[in-house]
């Protein structure tokens, strides 16, 4: 059976810039749903129940077909927002790591890079930073595609569904992917860097 894990602080620890209704209903509601309907699907075929998520979906292509699209949809919810909750902190914190700002000249020239990969996402989606092999990438992924689909490691990922905003900032996906900088966890980017 696969769970939630807890976020690690309040609902309102993002405040100003992700209100506490947005991330009860997000966390209770969208990502809660990812989880029972990918244990619906696991249900029908009791060998995948031992496995990890990640395991799953790197190697999606092995997963039964008629539970596939399944476990890519809510698998990769449940994956991806596990990532997303765990990638911010309240206050944020301040030191980047320097594969980034060695692989892109600066901070402001990754963050502009993913601002663009969130914003520019049509839809639906994420924005992510990536290892592809010894290589740091950012790029986007519709609905809930999850990188490791595509052999790369997620590092750092943004939620461009409007359930992630709408909220507080209706259809001003610019100005919540401006406010989320304010709690990005680089210590744990870091981590997930080593």
């Amino acid at each position: 059976m696969f769970a939630m894990s807890d976020l690690g602080y309040k609902y309102d620890a993002l405040e100003p810039y992700i209100d506490a209704k947005t991330m009860e209903i997000h966390y209770t509601k969208h990502h809660q749903a990812y989880v029972d309907k990918l244990n619906e699907a696991v249900a029908k075929h009791p060998e995948l129940k031992e496995k990890f998520i990640d395991e799953l979906l790197k190697d999606i292509k092995s997963v039964p077909e008629d539970i596939r699209i399944a476990v890519q949809n809510h698998g990769g919810g449940h994956f991806n927002h596990t990532l997303f909750w765990g990638s911010m902190t309240p206050g944020g914190s301040k030191e980047t790591p320097e594969a980034i700002t060695g692989t892109f000249g600066s901070l402001e020239n990754f963050k502009a890079k993913m601002t663009e990969a969130a914003v520019g996402r049509f839809g639906s989606g994420w924005a992510w930073l990536v290892k592809n092999g010894d290589k740091l990438e950012v790029y986007s992924t519709a609905n809930q595609d999850c990188p490791l689909m595509e052999g790369k490691d997620p590092i750092l990922g943004l939620d461009v569904w409007e359930h992630a905003y709408y909220l507080k900032y209706q259809n001003r996906r610019p100005e919540y992917v401006e406010a989320w900088w304010n709690v990005v966890n680089w210590d744990v980017v870091a981590q997930r860097l080593a």
